[in-house]
């Protein structure tokens, strides 16, 4: 097993800047998510640890070992694409033995290895078929066996399950936490889905435009988000924003956004008493809203945490519904209990948890609490 971590690595693409000042360290045994929009730099990163990319700047270290100039085969890592990149004229044995017999293992090795690798991956009665007599699904478990059966240092795997159907990326994706629960290999994981993100990492590196925009795990991110982009990224629906004024002083302190106005908790309003401003951009999560019947019992009702909005479109799923609002000159959506009242074209009272709600300075977009 192994560690990896990345010291201001940059990577250049003639004047375009893919990845910028680059600094991770990847825990040994670690599951680490690269999460961020298409063009972000994660595979790109990824590709780097690889081999496949050369770094333009900085050093890449796999446990103590300097790698830059490493090639690929060298590095004691595995990856798993996208495209499966399965042979097609090979069986499944072959496909998952392939590796290891460029490498002069031993026969009795590789069969052991491809057996155990199959059975741990439940495909050990496909070993005989061809790929293109295999699921999408069962296309990907061999691709992840090829992988296993080099027991490598580490694991780099780019969107692995982006060719799955929706049911199948749900099991897929519990199945490959487990294995790394059993295999404890270092692992990092490029995905866009920041569902998949949330699920999968022990941490979370949150990308944007070739730069790190926060390392931490997906708990953390989510309550505490380091900018409006992370904030409106993870999260589903995402986190509403609004331009909001500010009044008061830190013993009582309210937030105004032309549609509703609130008023802040003693704590948060202490630390924009500090912020020193008076226009702030405001957050608040569809999750954080409610139908006062079906609030929380610790959320009372007051005057400060309450707010009227126009139903404009209700989105029903069964266990919860989206309700696209209207409040003044703002719209926004909130995520109720299915049993709210929501009418399209009716008013809807409803209460804001504001100990969740967020602030972030209107020029650096940077997270005030």
């Amino acid at each position: 097993m192994a560690s990896v971590t990345l010291e201001s690595v940059t990577k250049r693409f003639g004047e375009v800047v893919a990845v910028s000042n680059m600094n991770l360290e990847v825990k040994d045994k670690e599951f680490l998510v690269l999460v961020g929009p298409s063009g972000c730099g994660k595979s790109t990163t990824l590709r780097m640890i690889a081999g496949l990319e050369e770094i333009t700047e900085g050093s890449l270290f796999i446990g103590d070992r300097l790698v830059n100039d490493v090639p690929p085969k060298d590095r004691d890592i595995a990856m798993v694409f996208q495209s499966y990149a399965l042979y097609p004229h090979m069986s499944v044995y072959d496909n998952l033995a392939f590796g290891l017999r460029l490498r002069r293992t031993p026969k009795k090795e590789i069969d052991r290895r491809v057996r155990e690798s199959a059975e741990m991956l439940g495909i050990g009665e496909l070993l005989n078929r061809k790929p293109r007599q295999l699921s999408g699904g069962q296309r990907q478990r061999v691709a992840l066996g090829r992988a296993i059966v080099r027991d490598p240092a580490v694991f780099l795997m780019d969107e692995p399950l982006s060719n799955l159907d929706a049911k199948l990326r749900v099991t897929t994706r519990a199945e490959l936490i487990k294995l790394h629960r059993r295999l404890e290999t270092t692992t990092i994981y490029v995905t866009h889905d920041q569902v998949e993100a949330m699920t999968m990492g022990h941490r979370i590196a949150v990308m944007r435009d070739g730069v790190l925009q926060q390392l931490d795990t997906p708990q953390n991110i989510y309550d505490h988000p380091s900018n409006m982009f992370v904030a409106g990224f993870i999260g589903s629906p995402a986190m509403n924003f609004q331009e909001a004024t500010l009044s008061g002083d830190a013993d009582e302190m309210w937030v105004e956004t032309g549609g509703f106005k609130l008023r802040w908790p003693p704590d948060k309003a202490a630390a924009l008493a500090k912020a020193d401003t008076d226009r702030i951009y405001f957050g608040w999560r569809p999750e954080d809203l409610f139908d006062p019947r079906f609030r929380p019992a610790a959320l009372d009702v007051t005057e400060g945490n309450s707010m009227t909005a126009r139903v404009d479109v209700v989105e029903t799923l069964g266990s919860e519904m989206y309700v696209y609002c209207l409040a003044g000159d703002i719209d926004f959506v909130a995520r109720l209990d299915p049993r709210a009242e929501a009418v399209v074209g009716r008013d809807i009272e409803m209460v804001v948890d504001v100990d969740k709600t967020h602030a972030f300075d209107m020029r650096t977009q940077e997270s005030i609490f």
